[in-house]
């Protein structure tokens, strides 16, 4: 396993006044989730590696009921109460789930909706594994969204160099039969957002959006 990404790694993150990966969003949901899912009728949703839930809390305020996953209880914790926040029309609709997506096996097909931002597998080799079991979950006609740091991306360069971290969407895709899945989406995209001490940086990302056939 690789260390840097242990369940120890990421609740050191999320603990006391510690952060997780928001990547300077400030608490409102990734721009590219916004981008790809604004035009879907809502229906069920997992969020893998959820955080502190800006997403999970963006579909549910859309209409979704999101299924919101990640290996921190320090950081389901801070979505918690960050749901409690928007209300019980917003909180109700969402399951938080405590797990490690590296070994984690959601049902199959059951979601209209599997989504993933900046996922680090703990352990090389990890992430095509895990980006198939997320396929596996979306329901016939439903919608795979995966958002990653692009190989060019060179600020979360600067911060890790464990394998997996960055990709293209041609590699997400990669596993994916055209039998069973139209791609929509598979580019890399640029976003402006705030770096701690409050100057602008624009991040390049992966996206991808696809379809699983009916």
């Amino acid at each position: 396993m690789t260390e840097e990404f242990s369940a120890e790694y990421w609740e050191e993150r999320y603990s006391g006044h510690g952060h997780g990966h928001g990547h300077g969003h400030g608490g409102r949901p990734n721009p590219q989730l916004v981008a790809e899912a604004s035009g879907l009728e809502p229906g069920t949703a997992l969020d893998a590696g959820c955080g502190e839930g800006a997403e999970a809390l963006w579909l549910a305020g859309q209409g979704w009921r999101v299924t919101a996953v990640d290996i921190a209880a320090a950081a389901l914790d801070r979505a918690r109460k960050r749901a409690e926040e928007h209300g019980p029309g917003t909180a109700g609709r969402i399951d938080w789930v405590q797990a490690d997506l590296t070994g984690w096996e959601p049902e199959a097909g059951r979601y209209d909706l599997v989504c993933t931002h900046y996922v680090h597998p703990a352990g090389a080799g990890e992430r095509d594994a895990l980006f198939r079991r997320l396929a596996d979950a979306v329901a016939p006609g439903g919608t795979l969204v995966i958002v990653g740091h692009h190989p060019s991306d060179r600020h979360s360069a600067e911060h890790t160099s464990a394998p997996d971290v960055h990709f293209t969407a041609e590699e997400a895709a990669a596993g994916l039969d055209p039998d069973r899945w139209e791609v929509a989406v598979a580019e890399s995209r640029t976003r402006r957002a705030s770096a701690p001490d409050g100057s602008e940086i624009t991040f390049s990302d992966t996206v991808l959006r696809a379809r699983r056939r009916g």
